[in-house]
């Protein structure tokens, strides 16, 4: 139980947080993880469908948050080419500039980590990564196979830290 609480009441600090440095551009923490994920996307886009898997949410939310970030001319909605009756998010330059900026003042402010160290903060991780792993949270074996594909060798990922959301 001590656990679990002082889990969930960190957890609570750290939106907050988070939250207050994304408040100045109109953010919340779920709008700025979307705006990340379409950031790192090949294209600048994915479809609506997808963006829900990887931030493992209803689709419901993932229509208001970008309804939200589409208002605020963060990203625009496009027909997805390759299913007529698809949607794709696409962030826009404005988006990509709001997102560059709010990951530059959250990453001075370490990301509300800043108590802890380095070391420390690969231990927490560590310790959250089986419980995020055996709830299905992210694939390592998944993981080993993009280290494969990028030019690593398999399985040479497998402590870098680096979660791959199951798909």
């Amino acid at each position: 139980m001590v656990a679990i609480t002082s889990i969930m009441r960190a957890q609570q600090i750290l939106l907050a947080g988070a939250d207050a440095v994304l408040k100045p551009y109109g953010l919340t923490f779920a709008r700025y993880e979307a705006l990340v994920l379409l950031t790192f996307s090949r294209t600048g886009s994915l479809p609506l469908s997808r963006i829900g898997e990887r931030l493992m949410v209803h689709p419901t939310s993932v229509t208001n948050t970008i309804d939200r970030l589409e208002q605020a001319e963060l990203v625009a909605r496009r027909p997805n080419p390759r299913d007529g009756r698809g949607v794709l998010a696409v962030i826009t330059d404005k988006g990509r500039d709001v997102t560059e900026r709010a990951t530059r003042d959250l990453t001075a402010r370490e990301f509300g980590l800043g108590a802890y160290t380095a070391e420390q903060c690969a231990q927490l991780f560590d310790l959250l990564r089986v419980l995020r792993v055996d709830a299905g949270d992210f694939a390592v074996e998944a993981e080993a196979k993009d280290e494969a594909q990028d030019g690593g060798t398999a399985g040479e990922g497998a402590d870098s830290g680096t979660p791959v959301p199951a798909t």
